[in-house]
């Protein structure tokens, strides 16, 4: 999901896309899609618009993973609307959907191949990677979900604190946009459908998770990545 203006990292991005924003002298973009070539993600299908000509430049340098450009350039979809422009790249199959601006340290192993591992298609429509909001970067809030023992998920009720922060990664079956709207429309509203049937589940992220969504957290990462 690379197509958001960037408006908090203003004036990082008055000329670049939030993606190409630096992070330890390497593009956001580049940090997301090293670590799906790591798990042997070997095809990246990325929505472009604010500044669609300077990351499909940069992209197009790139020998792996293989790069599929969905244009949004005639208007801004959203993050259901942009996963839904691109569902015909998928054949029908679940695919992993990953924000550009969500990177970490990883703890033991690859959170990424863990979430792989778990995903169980029978069971769920989507499977989301989430971080304990205490020790994420990058993070100011009262959590976004509370994740059961079996790792069902539910929303943070009104004035009420959960441990759980959506990292921005996940793992989402087709079927979950059936029935959705047109046009530009948030993720959130088949995520609450799948919380009503059952099948939104979660893992835990093992690491630091860090949201990089101003230039004060892109700041706090570097110094983070100095000591890795």
């Amino acid at each position: 999901m690379a197509a958001g203006y960037g408006k908090r990292m203003r004036h990082l991005t008055d000329t670049i896309p939030k993606p190409m924003v630096a992070l330890h002298n390497k593009p956001l973009i580049d940090h997301v899609l090293d670590r799906l070539q790591d798990v042997s993600i070997d095809c990246a299908v990325v929505n472009l618009h604010y500044q669609a000509d300077v990351l499909e430049d940069h992209l197009r340098a790139r020998q792996s993973p293989e790069i599929i450009f969905s244009d949004e350039r005639d208007g801004l979809l959203d993050t259901g609307g942009g996963a839904n422009k691109a569902l015909p790249h998928f054949s029908d199959q679940p695919f992993l959907v990953h924000n550009s601006d969500s990177v970490w340290i990883e703890g033991p192993g690859s959170n990424l191949a863990r979430l792989l591992k778990a995903w169980d298609g029978d069971k769920m429509d989507c499977l989301m990677l989430l971080a304990l909001s205490v020790t994420s970067l990058g993070y100011n809030g009262r959590g976004d979900f509370f994740m059961s023992r079996n790792g069902t998920l539910r929303r943070c009720k009104f004035n009420e604190v959960v441990p759980f922060v959506f990292t921005g990664v996940s793992i989402v079956h087709p079927r979950l946009f059936h029935n959705s709207p047109d046009g530009a429309f948030s993720m959130n509203a088949l995520w609450d459908q799948a919380i009503a049937a059952g099948r939104l589940y979660g893992i835990r992220h093992e690491g630091t998770w860090m949201h990089i969504g101003t230039p004060e957290a892109l700041q706090l990462a570097e110094e983070q990545l100095t000591f890795v």
